[in-house]
């Protein structure tokens, strides 16, 4: 399982092979060291606040939103992202799979420094590969509820949401203890969107569909973007 590295070819970038032995060369020559096999393990990470799973998972979506944007290539960061998902699973044989099928090399065993065949280097945050040890537990939902239904406690509030069909902004009344694929669902309906895919941004953020409105700090009056795609989604319990 693993152990591909990659060795400096004369008259090339670099090339991979499964003896174990050699590196990976970066830009510029310098050597990043031998391919380790993906440990099975968790990290174990404290955050400096305390988070709960919905902002944890925003973090996430933040992130995989923004980073194929900045260095490094896009079928890069889709292996390392679907490698991530394998890991939070506990699938290691898979995410072995797939970071040696896009010829990822980890030097220290982790995808939290890694590097592609042509020496482009990637670093994932821990908060995509596990939660903190602190994390925020929430009490069990009501008769058993999944936590993306709608809600009968908090506060009415009412959001000023931007369709990107449209450019028309709409007032969406929610409670401040929805989530917001619950929030996404009411707008569906009240919009007539016929299950379109929805992201919300707030102040230039991804908003997770884990967050509840309470812990996006929507400021009233403030726009929250709603970008609708034309394809639609089947929702998925994760």
């Amino acid at each position: 399982m693993g152990g591909c590295v990659g060795t400096a070819r004369e008259g090339s970038a670099s090339s991979r092979t499964s003896s174990g032995q050699g590196s990976t060369p970066v830009r510029g020559g310098t050597s990043i060291g031998k391919n380790v096999p993906l440990r099975h393990e968790r990290i174990r990470w404290k955050s400096d606040m305390p988070l709960t799973e919905g902002q944890v998972r925003s973090k996430r979506d933040e992130f995989w939103d923004t980073a194929p944007a900045f260095e490094g290539r896009r079928e890069i960061w889709d292996a390392l992202k679907a490698a991530a998902l394998a890991i939070e699973n506990q699938d290691y044989d898979l995410a072995q799979a797939i970071i040696d099928g896009a010829n990822i090399t980890l030097p220290n065993g982790a995808l939290t420094d890694c590097y592609d065949e042509l020496g482009t280097r990637y670093q994932l945050p821990v908060y995509c590969l596990s939660y903190p040890l602190n994390i925020l537990q929430r009490s069990p939902d009501k008769d058993g509820e999944n936590e993306a239904e709608a809600s009968v406690e908090g506060e009415e509030t009412v959001l000023k949401v931007r369709l990107s069909t449209t450019s028309k902004d709409v007032k969406l009344t929610v409670r401040s203890t929805d989530s917001i694929a619950t929030s996404k669902r009411k707008l569906d309906i009240q919009e007539s969107l016929n299950g379109s895919r929805q992201r919300w941004f707030y102040g230039g953020k991804l908003l997770g569909d884990r967050l509840l409105v309470c812990e996006c700090n929507i400021v009233h009056n403030y726009i929250v973007q709603a970008i609708i795609s034309e394809d639609f989604i089947t929702t998925v319990d994760s």
